[in-house]
């Protein structure tokens, strides 16, 4: 551990190299080789012990082309000289570049962005000593953007890991990654922020911020503290050019670790239900419930027979702790719920009209109820709906809609979201009945993929 003597140092040496940068001076002057009769701080030590576990990750992946339409008329193909195999689809190999981290030297996992491998057909692997492997994905988490793969554990060596939640907004950090394909690039700067969230990069968000310069391929690299210690992984960067401007994000360890786990057991996360929707604490809220704390999340539904509705929590609730763990907002309920397996016990702190309370609660399944369109407007007959949150949006999704049926004929498609009906914003199936006349038309507003249209069904 660097001592404070040590330290004093190391800062020495940061203003000394920034007042020589300045000056022009640095190559005259040069730096002593000495201070107080020791060595000058390096970070060199560290880095020739940490460097190895961190690896380039390369993918290729087959992308089908779309052909022009004209290429399909016989005549147009022999005119431009294209052979006649129309039914034959064309395909195009995209290449990208990422990093990993080794975490397990004797099973061979490498710990990585998801976006860096999603749909990759091939993963290649470089290690720092410039060994080339094949990787097998092992599993994959969309929502928390965590991956893990496997390589041959051969020789390996692995990042020993720190509990994040000791970082400190101040705590010096390393980046370590492939910033424009440029392996084992090394940037140092500072813990900025933590618990950053609500950025939309993720579904999940609960970032570490740091100054540490990242870039483009930095994605997936490791995050180390002075000692070496795998503190996050680099994940996002916060820039309108897509260039570093000292706003980098990186996912605690101890939240990949979690989500590493369930991706080796079971190749996905299998992400349980409290049943409780919340949301943050306004000075309106905060005046309205008599609180005099600003921190918490005021719960705002809670699901029929869910477990949170077991353990008797109701709307109007405060939430403020979870598990020990003071809250502050709404997406930290988030986060930690989402992070819990089914069958996790969740010991819950609320305030309910001025009184502290105590709750606990079992994880449970996810239950998507369905109904039959039919049940809801006679206009819907052939189609099937459930509760959804797709892309952090909160509708209703059409799971079916026969070809033959009126709903078909009017444009609703399998995938469709229902955002809105008769201008009623509705989150779920509940508050759709609540606002449909079965014998009055049916205005709802769908999102498709990126777009969105309105659609009268009478």
């Amino acid at each position: 551990m660097m001592n404070n003597n040590l330290l004093k140092q190391l800062l020495l040496i940061i203003v000394l190299s920034t007042y020589l940068g300045s000056t022009h001076l640095a190559s005259a002057a040069g730096l002593p080789p000495l201070i107080d009769n020791q060595p000058l701080p390096s970070l060199a030590p560290m880095l020739e012990r940490a460097m190895p576990a961190v690896v380039n990750i390369s993918t290729t992946t087959n992308v089908q082309i779309a052909e022009n339409p004209l290429m399909q008329d016989p005549f147009f193909r022999h005119f431009f000289g294209v052979p006649n195999q129309p039914n034959q689809p064309r395909q195009q190999q995209r290449n990208s570049l990422g990093s990993g981290v080794i975490i397990d030297s004797n099973q061979g996992f490498v710990l990585t962005n998801n976006h860096v491998i999603d749909k990759a057909d091939k993963i290649m692997v470089t290690l720092h000593d410039g060994r080339q492997l094949n990787a097998q994905l092992i599993g994959t988490d969309k929502d928390s953007d965590v991956a893990i793969i496997q390589i041959p554990a051969d020789n390996l060596t692995q990042l020993p890991i720190a509990n994040s939640e000791q970082v400190r907004v101040g705590d010096f950090v390393v980046a370590i990654g492939s910033p424009f394909g440029l392996s084992q690039t090394v940037t140092s700067g500072i813990v900025s922020a933590l618990g950053r969230s609500g950025l939309g990069i993720e579904g999940y968000e609960d970032f570490i911020q740091t100054d540490a310069s990242i870039n483009p391929g930095n994605s997936g690299g490791a995050l180390v503290n002075l000692r070496g210690e795998l503190v996050g992984m680099n994940t996002a960067i916060l820039a309108p050019s897509g260039g570093n401007v000292g706003i980098g994000f990186a996912i605690p360890s101890k939240m990949a670790m979690s989500i590493k786990d369930s991706l080796v057991k079971h190749g996905e996360v299998r992400r349980g239900l409290l049943g409780v929707t919340t949301q943050d604490l306004t000075p309106d809220l905060i005046n309205a419930f008599n609180l005099s704390n600003k921190n918490g999340a005021a719960v705002s539904r809670i699901e029929n027979n869910s477990p949170a509705a077991k353990a008797g929590l109701e709307p109007g609730d405060i939430i403020t702790s979870i598990n020990g763990k003071e809250i502050k907002g709404s997406a930290e309920i988030r986060n930690l719920i989402g992070m819990m397996q089914i069958g996790d016990k969740v010991n819950i702190e609320y305030i309910r009209s001025g009184v502290k309370k105590q709750a606990t609660a079992e994880i449970g399944k996810p239950v998507r109820p369905q109904l039959t369109g039919e049940k809801l407007h006679q206009t819907l007959q052939g189609t099937i709906l459930s509760n959804t949150q797709k892309d952090q949006v909160e509708g209703i999704l059409f799971e079916k809609v026969a070809a033959s049926s009126a709903a078909w004929r009017a444009g609703l498609r399998p995938g469709d979201i229902i955002i809105s009906a008769n201008r009623y914003r509705v989150h779920n199936l509940e508050e759709l009945q609540q606002v449909i006349a079965p014998n009055n038309a049916l205005l709802i507003n769908i999102q498709r993929g990126q777009e969105g249209f309105f659609l009268v069904l009478q």
